[in-house]
Order: structure tokens, then C-alpha cells, then sequence
């Protein structure tokens, strides 16, 4: 009975334990005039742990990271793009607004946390390619990942062992991977 039990205590707690992180819902690329830009939705959560570093001034750096691969048969798949766009996520404790600053200089401020996040879930569709990169009608394996960067981190040595070890701070995607035919 008390095995029981205690399983039924391990289930019950799974979804909460399972709430907080990083999600890819959906992710695409588009053609457009300025070049190939990703399209994509995240699930984002924020443990205890990260929503109080960021309530006490310590700002979060999250980095998608888009590679974009052209299959070959013969020998290893060809490395076409890479790219990596940064959000700061931080506070300013004299005016107790939210900040979102992307890589690029576009920056927002928010009145709540969970304002801030949204953006985070729904990112501005970003250029990661332009178009004379890819080639047209060429198939592609581009896969795509999201994580908090630890390295950004202005913090004593001792704080970020400590981070580096505490599984609260280590918040990443898998990576997601899709096929795309180029324009």
C-alpha cells in the first residue's frame, strides 16, 4: 500500500516538475525579399529559481542557435549557416519594468515578467540566411536549438560553479530538426 502510494506521489508531481523549460512548439523557415527568416514558437517557463535571479537584478541570456545543413551522400553533410541571435531578459530595479533586448539593438520594456516571456515564446521572425546563401531548389536539414547561456553570466566564479552544477540553471531545447527546399 505505502509502494502504492508513493507512486502515485511520483506521478503527481511529474507535471509540475515537467512545466518548467524550453519547449520548440513549431519552427519554419520563410522566403522573403531580405532573405530566409525563422518562424517559431516556444514553450518557455521559468523555474523559481530563474524567476528570482531576474527579480533581483541579474539578467538571463537566452541563445537560439539555427544551423542550416545541406545533405550530401558521399560524404559529410555541408555546413551552409550558422547563426545565433542572443535575448537579455532583465529587470531594472529603479523603475521595476522588464526588459527584453535582442541581438541587433531592438529593445522592449514590459510591465510583468510574463509580458516579457511572451515575447521570448513568440520571437520576431529573425533573418538567418539571405537569399544568395542557399540554393534555389536545394533541399536542406536545418535544426534548431534554444538555451539560457551561462557563459553571459556577470557573476562571481563561485555563483557560476554553483549555476553550472544546479540543474535549475540549465535550461536548453532539444534540438529540432526539419527539412526545407529553398526558393
Amino acid at each position: 500500500m505505502l509502494a502504492v502510494l508513493l507512486l502515485a506521489l511520483t506521478f503527481a508531481q511529474a507535471p509540475a516538475l515537467a512545466a518548467d523549460g524550453i519547449d520548440v512548439v513549431q519552427a519554419h523557415l520563410e522566403g522573403s525579399p531580405e532573405g530566409y527568416r525563422l518562424s517559431a514558437t516556444f514553450n518557455l517557463e521559468l523555474n523559481h529559481t530563474l524567476e528570482d535571479a531576474i527579480n533581483h537584478g541579474i539578467p538571463l541570456h537566452f541563445t537560439t542557435l539555427v544551423e542550416i545543413k545541406r545533405p550530401r551522400w558521399y560524404w559529410f553533410d555541408e555546413s551552409a549557416i550558422e547563426a545565433t541571435n542572443v535575448v537579455t531578459l532583465s529587470k531594472n530595479l529603479l523603475t521595476n519594468e522588464y526588459q527584453a533586448n535582442v541581438t541587433g539593438g531592438v529593445q522592449r520594456s514590459f510591465h510583468s515578467l510574463e509580458e516579457a516571456l511572451d515575447l521570448m515564446r513568440r520571437p520576431s521572425r529573425w533573418v538567418v540566411a539571405d537569399k544568395s546563401a542557399l540554393k534555389p531548389g536545394t533541399t536542406y536539414r536545418v535544426s534548431m536549438q534554444m538555451r539560457l547561456s551561462l557563459e553571459s553570466l556577470a557573476l562571481s566564479k563561485a555563483f557560476i560553479i554553483d549555476s553550472i552544477n544546479n540543474p535549475d540553471w540549465r535550461l536548453t531545447t532539444d534540438k529540432k530538426s526539419f527539412t526545407f527546399k529553398a526558393d
